[in-house]
Protein backbone atom coordinates (compact mmCIF):
# COMPACT_ATOMS: atom_id res chain seq x y z
CA UNK A 1 0.00 0.00 0.00
CA UNK A 2 1.09 3.57 -0.70
CA UNK A 3 0.68 5.65 2.46
CA UNK A 4 0.74 9.44 2.46
CA UNK A 5 1.51 11.83 5.32
CA UNK A 6 0.64 15.45 4.51
CA UNK A 7 1.71 18.39 6.62
CA UNK A 8 -1.01 19.53 9.00
CA UNK A 9 -2.45 22.92 8.00
CA UNK A 10 -4.81 23.63 10.91
CA UNK A 11 -3.85 26.81 12.79
CA UNK A 12 -0.78 26.16 14.95
CA UNK A 13 -1.02 22.38 14.51
CA UNK A 14 2.51 20.99 14.72
CA UNK A 15 1.81 17.28 15.17
CA UNK A 16 2.40 14.80 12.35
CA UNK A 17 0.60 11.58 11.43
CA UNK A 18 3.61 9.23 11.41
CA UNK A 19 7.01 9.35 13.12
CA UNK A 20 10.13 7.74 11.58
CA UNK A 21 9.86 4.58 13.69
CA UNK A 22 6.29 4.06 12.41
CA UNK A 23 7.47 4.66 8.85
CA UNK A 24 10.21 2.08 9.33
CA UNK A 25 7.66 -0.51 10.49
CA UNK A 26 5.39 0.12 7.52
CA UNK A 27 8.29 -0.03 5.06
CA UNK A 28 9.49 -3.25 6.69
CA UNK A 29 6.09 -4.76 5.88
CA UNK A 30 6.48 -3.86 2.22
CA UNK A 31 4.57 -0.58 2.05
CA UNK A 32 5.60 2.75 0.52
CA UNK A 33 5.41 5.90 2.64
CA UNK A 34 5.46 9.42 1.20
CA UNK A 35 5.80 12.36 3.60
CA UNK A 36 5.28 16.01 2.66
CA UNK A 37 8.43 18.07 3.14
CA UNK A 38 8.52 19.77 6.52
CA UNK A 39 5.60 17.75 7.88
CA UNK A 40 7.50 16.72 11.00
CA UNK A 41 9.42 19.90 11.76
CA UNK A 42 6.93 21.11 14.36
CA UNK A 43 7.53 17.89 16.30
CA UNK A 44 11.30 18.13 15.89
CA UNK A 45 11.50 15.59 13.03
CA UNK A 46 13.34 16.53 9.84
CA UNK A 47 12.95 15.22 6.30
CA UNK A 48 16.28 13.41 6.63
CA UNK A 49 14.89 11.40 9.55
CA UNK A 50 12.04 10.17 7.35
CA UNK A 51 14.34 9.35 4.45
CA UNK A 52 16.57 7.35 6.81
CA UNK A 53 13.49 5.39 7.88
CA UNK A 54 12.65 4.53 4.26
CA UNK A 55 10.15 7.23 3.29
CA UNK A 56 10.23 9.41 0.21
CA UNK A 57 9.61 13.14 0.42
CA UNK A 58 7.00 15.05 -1.60
CA UNK A 59 7.41 18.75 -2.23
CA UNK A 60 3.68 19.46 -1.80
CA UNK A 61 0.48 17.72 -0.65
CA UNK A 62 -0.78 17.30 -4.22
CA UNK A 63 1.01 14.04 -5.11
CA UNK A 64 0.26 12.63 -1.66
CA UNK A 65 -3.51 13.05 -2.00
CA UNK A 66 -3.43 12.12 -5.69
CA UNK A 67 -1.48 8.86 -5.33
CA UNK A 68 -1.76 7.53 -1.75
CA UNK A 69 -4.07 4.62 -0.97
CA UNK A 70 -4.23 5.75 2.67
CA UNK A 71 -3.80 9.22 4.15
CA UNK A 72 -2.60 9.27 7.76
CA UNK A 73 -3.13 12.59 9.54
CA UNK A 74 -3.72 13.97 13.02
CA UNK A 75 -6.49 16.54 12.71
CA UNK A 76 -9.62 16.56 10.59
CA UNK A 77 -9.07 17.54 6.95
CA UNK A 78 -9.81 21.18 6.23
CA UNK A 79 -11.93 22.17 3.23
CA UNK A 80 -8.99 22.39 0.83
CA UNK A 81 -7.84 18.92 1.90
CA UNK A 82 -11.30 17.42 1.65
CA UNK A 83 -11.50 18.48 -2.00
CA UNK A 84 -8.39 16.37 -2.68
CA UNK A 85 -9.80 13.14 -1.24
CA UNK A 86 -10.64 10.43 -3.76
CA UNK A 87 -13.27 7.73 -3.94
CA UNK A 88 -11.97 4.56 -2.28
CA UNK A 89 -9.10 6.35 -0.52
CA UNK A 90 -8.63 5.62 3.19
CA UNK A 91 -8.46 8.57 5.59
CA UNK A 92 -7.17 7.67 9.05
CA UNK A 93 -7.22 10.60 11.48
CA UNK A 94 -9.25 12.42 14.13
CA UNK A 95 -12.55 13.60 12.61
CA UNK A 96 -14.96 14.80 15.37
CA UNK A 97 -17.86 14.91 12.93
CA UNK A 98 -20.84 15.31 15.27
CA UNK A 99 -20.51 19.10 15.63
CA UNK A 100 -19.23 19.61 12.05
CA UNK A 101 -21.96 19.28 9.39
CA UNK A 102 -19.85 20.80 6.60
CA UNK A 103 -17.01 18.34 7.06
CA UNK A 104 -19.46 15.45 7.27
CA UNK A 105 -21.12 16.44 3.98
CA UNK A 106 -17.75 16.82 2.24
CA UNK A 107 -16.51 13.43 3.42
CA UNK A 108 -19.73 11.77 2.30
CA UNK A 109 -19.38 13.43 -1.11
CA UNK A 110 -15.73 12.36 -1.43
CA UNK A 111 -16.52 8.64 -1.47
CA UNK A 112 -13.53 8.04 0.81
CA UNK A 113 -13.31 5.53 3.66
CA UNK A 114 -12.97 7.72 6.73
CA UNK A 115 -11.83 6.07 9.96
CA UNK A 116 -11.84 8.27 13.06
CA UNK A 117 -9.28 7.74 15.80
CA UNK A 118 -11.74 8.94 18.43
CA UNK A 119 -14.31 6.17 17.93
CA UNK A 120 -11.98 3.15 17.65
CA UNK A 121 -12.64 1.05 20.74
CA UNK A 122 -10.84 -1.48 22.94
CA UNK A 123 -12.21 -4.72 24.45
CA UNK A 124 -12.74 -2.96 27.80
CA UNK A 125 -14.87 -0.27 26.14
CA UNK A 126 -12.21 2.43 26.28
CA UNK A 127 -11.11 4.62 23.36
CA UNK A 128 -7.41 3.71 22.92
CA UNK A 129 -6.61 6.20 20.13
CA UNK A 130 -8.27 9.08 21.95
CA UNK A 131 -6.76 8.26 25.34
CA UNK A 132 -3.21 9.66 24.85
CA UNK A 133 -4.52 12.97 23.55
CA UNK A 134 -7.08 13.08 26.35
CA UNK A 135 -4.22 12.57 28.78
CA UNK A 136 -2.26 15.41 27.19
CA UNK A 137 -5.25 17.78 27.05
CA UNK A 138 -6.18 16.94 30.63
CA UNK A 139 -2.67 17.68 31.86
CA UNK A 140 -2.54 20.90 29.85
CA UNK A 141 -5.90 22.21 31.10
CA UNK A 142 -4.81 23.34 34.60
CA UNK A 143 -1.62 24.76 33.09
CA UNK A 144 -3.41 26.94 30.53
CA UNK A 145 -6.14 27.69 33.05
CA UNK A 146 -3.60 28.93 35.59
CA UNK A 147 -2.05 31.17 32.95
CA UNK A 148 -5.46 32.51 31.92
CA UNK A 149 -6.24 33.36 35.56
CA UNK A 150 -3.35 35.83 35.56
CA UNK A 151 -4.54 39.45 35.53
CA UNK A 152 -2.56 40.28 32.38
CA UNK A 153 -4.48 37.55 30.56
CA UNK A 154 -7.86 38.92 31.65
CA UNK A 155 -8.28 36.58 34.61
CA UNK A 156 -9.05 37.21 38.28
CA UNK A 157 -5.41 37.53 39.25
CA UNK A 158 -5.54 34.33 41.32
CA UNK A 159 -2.62 31.96 41.84
CA UNK A 160 -3.87 28.42 41.45
CA UNK A 161 -2.07 27.10 44.53
CA UNK A 162 -2.47 30.20 46.69
CA UNK A 163 0.18 31.05 49.29
CA UNK A 164 0.29 30.70 53.10
CA UNK A 165 -2.50 32.83 54.47
CA UNK A 166 -4.30 33.12 51.11
CA UNK A 167 -6.55 30.27 49.92
CA UNK A 168 -5.89 28.27 46.78
CA UNK A 169 -8.09 28.63 43.72
CA UNK A 170 -11.20 26.48 43.42
CA UNK A 171 -10.96 24.19 40.39
CA UNK A 172 -14.09 22.39 39.24
CA UNK A 173 -13.69 19.57 36.70
CA UNK A 174 -16.77 18.37 34.82
CA UNK A 175 -16.16 14.75 33.88
CA UNK A 176 -14.07 12.15 35.65
CA UNK A 177 -12.83 10.24 32.61
CA UNK A 178 -9.32 10.22 31.19
CA UNK A 179 -9.00 13.99 30.66
CA UNK A 180 -10.71 14.82 33.93
CA UNK A 181 -8.53 12.44 35.93
CA UNK A 182 -5.33 13.85 34.44
CA UNK A 183 -6.56 17.41 34.95
CA UNK A 184 -7.22 16.62 38.59
CA UNK A 185 -3.75 15.15 39.01
CA UNK A 186 -2.05 18.31 37.72
CA UNK A 187 -4.39 20.70 39.54
CA UNK A 188 -3.77 18.87 42.83
CA UNK A 189 -0.05 19.02 42.15
CA UNK A 190 -0.31 22.78 41.63
CA UNK A 191 -1.96 23.11 45.04
CA UNK A 192 -5.51 23.93 43.96
CA UNK A 193 -8.71 22.98 45.76
CA UNK A 194 -10.18 20.45 43.33
CA UNK A 195 -13.72 19.11 42.85
CA UNK A 196 -14.56 16.54 40.17
CA UNK A 197 -18.14 16.03 38.99
CA UNK A 198 -19.37 12.90 37.21
CA UNK A 199 -22.63 11.02 36.76
CA UNK A 200 -20.94 7.61 37.10
CA UNK A 201 -20.78 6.27 40.64
CA UNK A 202 -17.98 3.94 39.52
CA UNK A 203 -15.93 6.85 38.20
CA UNK A 204 -16.37 8.73 41.47
CA UNK A 205 -15.28 5.65 43.46
CA UNK A 206 -12.20 5.29 41.23
CA UNK A 207 -11.28 8.93 41.72
CA UNK A 208 -11.78 8.71 45.49
CA UNK A 209 -9.53 5.65 45.61
CA UNK A 210 -6.87 7.31 43.47
CA UNK A 211 -6.80 10.73 45.14
CA UNK A 212 -8.17 10.11 48.62
CA UNK A 213 -8.92 13.38 50.38
CA UNK A 214 -6.83 15.43 47.93
CA UNK A 215 -9.99 16.09 45.88
CA UNK A 216 -13.74 16.24 46.44
CA UNK A 217 -16.10 14.21 44.28
CA UNK A 218 -19.68 15.22 43.51
CA UNK A 219 -22.40 13.29 41.71
CA UNK A 220 -23.55 15.26 38.67
CA UNK A 221 -26.91 17.00 38.86
CA UNK A 222 -28.09 20.34 37.56
CA UNK A 223 -28.25 21.83 41.06
CA UNK A 224 -24.75 20.57 41.92
CA UNK A 225 -23.31 22.02 38.72
CA UNK A 226 -25.09 25.35 39.32
CA UNK A 227 -23.54 25.62 42.79
CA UNK A 228 -20.03 24.56 41.75
CA UNK A 229 -19.97 26.83 38.69
CA UNK A 230 -20.80 29.79 40.91
CA UNK A 231 -17.87 28.98 43.24
CA UNK A 232 -15.25 28.08 40.62
CA UNK A 233 -12.19 30.15 39.85
CA UNK A 234 -11.29 27.68 37.11
CA UNK A 235 -13.85 25.41 35.43
CA UNK A 236 -12.50 22.58 33.26
CA UNK A 237 -14.99 20.79 31.00
CA UNK A 238 -13.94 17.27 29.95
CA UNK A 239 -17.31 15.63 29.24
CA UNK A 240 -17.29 13.00 26.48
CA UNK A 241 -20.00 10.94 24.79
CA UNK A 242 -18.14 8.84 22.18
CA UNK A 243 -18.86 10.03 18.66
CA UNK A 244 -21.62 12.42 19.74
CA UNK A 245 -21.77 16.14 20.43
CA UNK A 246 -20.91 17.04 24.02
CA UNK A 247 -23.90 17.91 26.24
CA UNK A 248 -24.19 21.57 27.26
CA UNK A 249 -23.85 21.22 31.02
CA UNK A 250 -23.10 24.89 31.69
CA UNK A 251 -25.76 27.30 30.47
CA UNK A 252 -25.50 31.01 29.73
CA UNK A 253 -27.58 31.64 32.85
CA UNK A 254 -25.05 29.72 34.97
CA UNK A 255 -22.20 31.70 33.38
CA UNK A 256 -23.72 34.95 34.63
CA UNK A 257 -23.32 33.69 38.22
CA UNK A 258 -19.56 33.09 37.89
CA UNK A 259 -16.94 35.34 39.46
CA UNK A 260 -15.64 38.15 37.22
CA UNK A 261 -12.36 36.99 35.72
CA UNK A 262 -13.06 33.30 36.33
CA UNK A 263 -11.76 30.97 33.61
CA UNK A 264 -13.35 28.15 31.63
CA UNK A 265 -11.16 25.63 29.80
CA UNK A 266 -13.49 23.60 27.57
CA UNK A 267 -11.49 20.50 26.67
CA UNK A 268 -14.66 19.07 25.09
CA UNK A 269 -14.63 21.71 22.35
CA UNK A 270 -13.58 19.13 19.71
CA UNK A 271 -17.05 17.65 20.15
CA UNK A 272 -18.77 21.04 20.30
CA UNK A 273 -17.98 21.93 23.92
CA UNK A 274 -19.90 21.36 27.15
CA UNK A 275 -20.48 25.08 27.86
CA UNK A 276 -23.26 26.91 26.04
CA UNK A 277 -21.04 29.93 25.33
CA UNK A 278 -18.07 27.93 24.02
CA UNK A 279 -16.85 28.18 20.44
CA UNK A 280 -13.61 26.85 19.02
CA UNK A 281 -10.50 29.01 19.22
CA UNK A 282 -6.90 28.56 18.08
CA UNK A 283 -3.48 28.65 19.69
CA UNK A 284 -2.92 31.95 17.87
CA UNK A 285 -5.95 33.51 19.60
CA UNK A 286 -6.90 31.10 22.39
CA UNK A 287 -9.29 33.06 24.62
CA UNK A 288 -12.30 35.32 24.54
CA UNK A 289 -14.55 36.81 27.24
CA UNK A 290 -18.30 36.37 27.73
CA UNK A 291 -20.06 37.99 30.71
CA UNK A 292 -16.68 38.69 32.30
CA UNK A 293 -15.60 35.03 32.14
CA UNK A 294 -12.48 34.04 30.18
CA UNK A 295 -13.07 31.12 27.79
CA UNK A 296 -10.15 28.98 26.57
CA UNK A 297 -11.53 26.73 23.83
CA UNK A 298 -8.60 25.66 21.66
CA UNK A 299 -9.76 22.74 19.53
CA UNK A 300 -6.32 21.14 19.23
CA UNK A 301 -4.83 21.64 22.68
CA UNK A 302 -2.27 18.79 22.36
CA UNK A 303 -0.77 20.58 19.35
CA UNK A 304 0.88 22.95 21.83
CA UNK A 305 3.17 20.12 22.92
CA UNK A 306 3.53 18.61 19.48
CA UNK A 307 6.51 16.37 20.07
CA UNK A 308 5.09 14.67 23.16
CA UNK A 309 1.68 14.37 21.51
CA UNK A 310 2.96 13.01 18.20
CA UNK A 311 4.96 10.19 19.75
CA UNK A 312 2.18 9.35 22.22
CA UNK A 313 -0.33 9.17 19.37
CA UNK A 314 1.90 7.00 17.17
CA UNK A 315 2.34 4.51 20.00
CA UNK A 316 -1.34 3.63 19.72
CA UNK A 317 -2.21 4.27 16.06
CA UNK A 318 0.60 2.23 14.48
CA UNK A 319 -0.90 -1.25 15.04
CA UNK A 320 -4.15 -0.14 13.37
CA UNK A 321 -2.33 1.58 10.49
CA UNK A 322 -0.35 -1.63 9.93
CA UNK A 323 -3.53 -3.69 9.92
CA UNK A 324 -5.20 -1.42 7.36
CA UNK A 325 -2.09 -1.48 5.17
CA UNK A 326 -1.40 -5.20 5.47
CA UNK A 327 -4.97 -6.44 5.03
CA UNK A 328 -6.70 -3.66 3.13
CA UNK A 329 -9.51 -1.71 4.71
CA UNK A 330 -12.34 -4.19 4.10
CA UNK A 331 -10.60 -7.21 5.59
CA UNK A 332 -9.02 -5.19 8.42
CA UNK A 333 -12.43 -3.83 9.43
CA UNK A 334 -14.14 -7.19 9.00
CA UNK A 335 -11.63 -8.94 11.25
CA UNK A 336 -11.48 -6.28 13.98
CA UNK A 337 -14.76 -5.04 15.45
CA UNK A 338 -12.89 -2.41 17.47
CA UNK A 339 -11.29 -0.87 14.40
CA UNK A 340 -14.68 -1.18 12.68
CA UNK A 341 -16.15 1.11 15.34
CA UNK A 342 -13.82 3.79 13.97
CA UNK A 343 -15.53 3.79 10.58
CA UNK A 344 -17.50 7.06 10.41
CA UNK A 345 -18.02 7.55 6.67
CA UNK A 346 -17.71 4.87 4.01
CA UNK A 347 -18.11 5.38 0.27
CA UNK A 348 -20.86 7.97 0.66
CA UNK A 349 -22.56 6.49 3.73
CA UNK A 350 -22.49 7.74 7.33
CA UNK A 351 -21.60 4.70 9.42
CA UNK A 352 -21.43 6.29 12.87
CA UNK A 353 -24.93 6.52 14.35
CA UNK A 354 -24.37 9.57 16.61
CA UNK A 355 -22.97 11.49 13.62
CA UNK A 356 -25.97 10.56 11.46
CA UNK A 357 -28.35 11.62 14.25
CA UNK A 358 -26.52 14.90 14.80
CA UNK A 359 -26.95 15.93 11.16
CA UNK A 360 -30.21 14.22 10.24
CA UNK A 361 -28.49 11.96 7.72
CA UNK A 362 -29.28 8.33 6.85
CA UNK A 363 -27.33 5.80 8.91
CA UNK A 364 -25.82 2.63 7.47
CA UNK A 365 -24.14 0.28 9.93
CA UNK A 366 -20.50 -0.52 9.29
CA UNK A 367 -21.16 -4.21 8.66
CA UNK A 368 -23.54 -3.39 5.81
CA UNK A 369 -21.19 -0.73 4.41
CA UNK A 370 -18.29 -3.15 4.10
CA UNK A 371 -20.44 -6.01 2.84
CA UNK A 372 -20.26 -8.34 5.84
Amino acid sequence: MRIGVPKEIKNNEFRVGLVPSSVQELVHHGHQVVVETGAGLGAGIGDADYVAAGASIASSPDPIFAEADMIVKVKEPLAVERKRLRKGQILFTYLHLAPDAEQTRDLVASGAICIAYETVTAPNGSLPLLTPMSEVAGRLAPQVGAHSLEKAQGGRGVLLGGVPGVPAAEVVILGGGVSGTHAAMIAVGMGAKVTVVDRSAEALKRLATQFGTAISTVFSSRSAIEELVRRADLLIGTVLIPGAAAPKLVTRAMLKTMKPGAVIVDVAIDQGGCVETSHATTHADPTYVVDGVVHYCVANMPGAVARTSTFALNNVTLPFALSLANLGWKLALAQDVHLRHGLNVCEGNVTCEPVAEAHGLPYVNAETAIGM
